[in-house]
């Protein structure tokens, strides 16, 4: 699994990066056929506090999962990102098994 992280004019904590790193491994375990993760953090101009921004893109055999959040935090931003992400992997998983 080849992970692509995009921060343009940020600087990450290494705590969001860690906790982003423990989240992709669930995701992993959950479909250990990812190819790559894109994963772009960026912040909104606007006056409200839930202006963080993440996506994270999923290059799976087939097609990709896509799933984007914002927040107030970037870990909140990730973690509902993964749960989205997680319900698609579901919906995948599920699909595969009723064609065959």
């Amino acid at each position: 699994m080849t992970l692509n992280i995009q921060s343009p004019n940020i600087t990450l904590k290494q705590e969001v990066i860690d906790f982003l790193n423990q989240k992709l491994k669930m995701l992993f375990r959950r479909y250990n056929e990812i190819i790559t993760v894109d994963v772009c953090f960026r912040i909104e101009k606007s006056s409200a506090n839930e202006n963080k921004l993440c996506e994270i893109r999923l290059i799976i055999p087939g097609y990709d999962l896509l799933a984007s959040a914002q927040c107030k935090t970037f870990e909140a931003a990730i973690a509902e990102t993964s749960e989205a992400l997680e319900r698609q992997i579901e919906k995948r998983k599920t699909k595969l098994l009723n064609v065959k």
